[in-house]
Protein backbone atom coordinates (compact mmCIF):
# COMPACT_ATOMS: atom_id res chain seq x y z
CA UNK A 1 0.00 0.00 0.00
CA UNK A 2 1.53 3.51 -0.78
CA UNK A 3 1.15 6.90 0.94
CA UNK A 4 -1.54 8.94 -2.26
CA UNK A 5 -2.84 11.91 -1.29
CA UNK A 6 -6.48 12.21 -0.30
CA UNK A 7 -8.15 15.32 -1.11
CA UNK A 8 -10.43 15.09 1.84
CA UNK A 9 -7.83 16.11 4.12
CA UNK A 10 -6.47 19.27 3.00
CA UNK A 11 -8.36 22.13 4.15
CA UNK A 12 -7.72 24.11 7.16
CA UNK A 13 -9.74 26.91 8.39
CA UNK A 14 -8.46 29.80 11.03
CA UNK A 15 -5.87 29.88 13.40
CA UNK A 16 -6.41 28.97 16.88
CA UNK A 17 -3.39 29.68 19.03
CA UNK A 18 -3.42 27.70 22.60
CA UNK A 19 -1.87 29.63 25.25
CA UNK A 20 -0.05 26.20 26.72
CA UNK A 21 0.61 22.66 26.08
CA UNK A 22 -2.97 21.65 27.01
CA UNK A 23 -5.77 21.16 24.54
CA UNK A 24 -7.95 19.66 27.67
CA UNK A 25 -11.81 21.12 27.09
CA UNK A 26 -11.29 21.39 23.56
CA UNK A 27 -14.44 20.11 21.41
CA UNK A 28 -12.23 18.99 18.25
CA UNK A 29 -15.01 17.62 16.50
CA UNK A 30 -17.01 19.36 13.08
CA UNK A 31 -14.31 21.91 13.32
CA UNK A 32 -11.41 22.61 10.83
CA UNK A 33 -8.26 24.82 12.09
CA UNK A 34 -5.03 24.85 13.03
CA UNK A 35 -3.73 23.79 16.23
CA UNK A 36 -0.76 25.82 17.48
CA UNK A 37 1.68 25.52 20.76
CA UNK A 38 4.86 27.09 20.93
CA UNK A 39 7.67 25.26 22.93
CA UNK A 40 10.83 27.15 23.91
CA UNK A 41 14.20 24.57 23.49
CA UNK A 42 17.60 25.39 23.98
CA UNK A 43 18.16 26.09 20.31
CA UNK A 44 15.15 28.19 19.85
CA UNK A 45 11.42 28.04 19.40
CA UNK A 46 9.45 25.01 18.29
CA UNK A 47 5.54 25.70 16.78
CA UNK A 48 3.71 22.25 16.32
CA UNK A 49 0.76 22.69 14.35
CA UNK A 50 -1.97 20.59 12.54
CA UNK A 51 -1.07 20.43 8.79
CA UNK A 52 -1.89 19.40 5.86
CA UNK A 53 0.04 15.63 5.43
CA UNK A 54 -0.49 15.98 1.65
CA UNK A 55 1.76 19.49 1.55
CA UNK A 56 5.07 19.02 0.17
CA UNK A 57 6.92 19.75 3.54
CA UNK A 58 4.80 17.38 4.74
CA UNK A 59 5.48 14.45 1.77
CA UNK A 60 9.13 15.97 2.07
CA UNK A 61 9.20 15.06 5.90
CA UNK A 62 7.70 11.73 5.34
CA UNK A 63 9.93 10.99 2.64
CA UNK A 64 13.03 11.78 4.92
CA UNK A 65 11.23 9.46 7.69
CA UNK A 66 11.16 6.28 5.56
CA UNK A 67 14.39 6.53 3.90
CA UNK A 68 15.84 6.74 7.80
CA UNK A 69 13.53 3.52 8.66
CA UNK A 70 14.64 1.57 5.74
CA UNK A 71 17.83 2.32 6.72
CA UNK A 72 17.83 1.85 10.43
CA UNK A 73 15.49 -1.55 9.83
CA UNK A 74 15.13 -2.43 6.20
CA UNK A 75 11.68 -1.32 6.05
CA UNK A 76 10.35 2.13 5.01
CA UNK A 77 7.41 1.88 7.46
CA UNK A 78 4.80 3.25 4.54
CA UNK A 79 2.58 -0.05 4.66
CA UNK A 80 1.28 0.32 7.99
CA UNK A 81 -0.03 4.01 7.19
CA UNK A 82 -2.36 5.33 4.68
CA UNK A 83 -3.02 9.30 4.07
CA UNK A 84 -6.41 8.31 3.66
CA UNK A 85 -6.36 7.39 7.73
CA UNK A 86 -5.63 11.25 8.30
CA UNK A 87 -9.71 11.69 6.68
CA UNK A 88 -11.04 9.50 9.92
CA UNK A 89 -13.11 11.25 13.12
CA UNK A 90 -10.00 12.30 15.53
CA UNK A 91 -7.23 12.01 13.31
CA UNK A 92 -4.38 14.66 13.03
CA UNK A 93 -1.38 15.46 11.53
CA UNK A 94 0.91 17.93 12.78
CA UNK A 95 4.31 19.28 11.83
CA UNK A 96 6.85 20.71 13.99
CA UNK A 97 8.60 24.67 12.75
CA UNK A 98 11.86 25.86 13.65
CA UNK A 99 12.16 30.06 14.58
CA UNK A 100 12.45 30.86 11.22
CA UNK A 101 9.39 28.32 9.78
CA UNK A 102 10.82 25.66 8.64
CA UNK A 103 9.06 22.15 8.71
CA UNK A 104 11.86 20.03 10.89
CA UNK A 105 9.37 17.37 12.00
CA UNK A 106 5.95 15.89 11.53
CA UNK A 107 3.30 13.53 13.24
CA UNK A 108 0.18 11.78 13.41
CA UNK A 109 -2.43 10.65 15.76
CA UNK A 110 -5.52 7.65 14.14
CA UNK A 111 -8.28 5.71 16.16
CA UNK A 112 -7.24 2.51 17.23
CA UNK A 113 -10.43 2.08 19.46
CA UNK A 114 -13.05 4.63 20.95
CA UNK A 115 -10.33 5.85 23.77
CA UNK A 116 -7.02 4.75 21.97
CA UNK A 117 -5.22 6.60 19.46
CA UNK A 118 -2.27 5.10 17.63
CA UNK A 119 0.73 7.54 16.87
CA UNK A 120 2.26 7.51 13.58
CA UNK A 121 4.96 8.70 11.61
CA UNK A 122 6.63 10.62 14.30
CA UNK A 123 10.07 12.18 12.59
CA UNK A 124 12.66 14.94 13.88
CA UNK A 125 15.35 15.89 11.31
CA UNK A 126 17.55 16.40 14.81
CA UNK A 127 17.95 19.90 13.22
CA UNK A 128 17.42 21.11 16.99
CA UNK A 129 17.04 19.64 20.07
CA UNK A 130 13.81 19.04 21.82
CA UNK A 131 11.75 19.11 18.11
CA UNK A 132 10.59 15.56 18.64
CA UNK A 133 9.61 16.09 22.65
CA UNK A 134 7.22 18.84 21.33
CA UNK A 135 5.59 16.72 18.59
CA UNK A 136 5.07 13.78 20.94
CA UNK A 137 3.76 16.08 23.82
CA UNK A 138 1.41 18.19 21.44
CA UNK A 139 0.21 14.74 20.14
CA UNK A 140 -0.97 13.56 23.53
CA UNK A 141 -2.34 16.94 24.69
CA UNK A 142 -4.35 16.61 21.79
CA UNK A 143 -5.22 13.55 21.88
CA UNK A 144 -6.75 14.11 25.41
CA UNK A 145 -8.92 16.60 24.28
CA UNK A 146 -10.14 14.52 21.63
CA UNK A 147 -11.39 12.44 24.31
CA UNK A 148 -8.46 9.57 23.95
CA UNK A 149 -7.37 8.03 27.41
CA UNK A 150 -4.30 6.15 25.53
CA UNK A 151 -1.58 6.10 22.97
CA UNK A 152 -0.71 3.07 21.41
CA UNK A 153 2.46 2.77 19.23
CA UNK A 154 4.67 0.58 17.35
CA UNK A 155 8.42 1.27 16.62
CA UNK A 156 11.27 -1.46 15.41
CA UNK A 157 12.99 -3.22 18.30
CA UNK A 158 16.68 -2.24 15.89
CA UNK A 159 15.31 1.23 16.71
CA UNK A 160 17.21 2.22 19.56
CA UNK A 161 16.25 5.96 19.77
CA UNK A 162 13.25 5.04 19.35
CA UNK A 163 13.00 2.48 21.66
CA UNK A 164 14.51 5.16 24.66
CA UNK A 165 12.82 8.00 23.43
CA UNK A 166 9.36 6.50 24.28
CA UNK A 167 10.62 4.78 27.75
CA UNK A 168 12.14 8.24 28.63
CA UNK A 169 8.52 9.70 27.45
CA UNK A 170 6.55 7.16 29.93
CA UNK A 171 5.60 4.58 27.31
CA UNK A 172 5.28 1.24 28.57
CA UNK A 173 5.74 -1.97 26.65
CA UNK A 174 2.66 -3.96 25.98
CA UNK A 175 1.79 -6.84 23.96
CA UNK A 176 2.21 -6.63 19.80
CA UNK A 177 -1.41 -5.93 18.44
CA UNK A 178 -2.98 -5.53 15.69
CA UNK A 179 -0.99 -6.23 12.32
CA UNK A 180 2.40 -6.47 14.46
CA UNK A 181 1.05 -10.06 16.28
CA UNK A 182 3.51 -12.56 16.03
CA UNK A 183 5.99 -10.27 14.54
CA UNK A 184 9.41 -10.41 15.89
CA UNK A 185 11.16 -7.49 15.28
CA UNK A 186 8.13 -5.08 16.37
CA UNK A 187 7.82 -3.91 20.10
CA UNK A 188 4.61 -1.99 21.18
CA UNK A 189 4.26 0.52 23.62
CA UNK A 190 1.28 2.69 25.62
CA UNK A 191 1.14 5.20 27.51
CA UNK A 192 -2.45 6.08 29.59
CA UNK A 193 -2.72 10.32 29.20
CA UNK A 194 -3.50 12.45 31.99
Amino acid sequence: MRDEPSSGHCETGPVLLLPSMSARGMSLTGFRFILTVKRKTEAGMIRVEKADPCAPESQRLINALSAELAAITGDDGRRHFAMAAMDEKRALWVVARNHQGLAVGCGAIRPLAETVAELKRMYSDRSDAGIGRALLTFLEESALGMGYTEIWLETRAVNHKAVRFYQNSGYNRIANYGPYINREEAVCFAKVLS
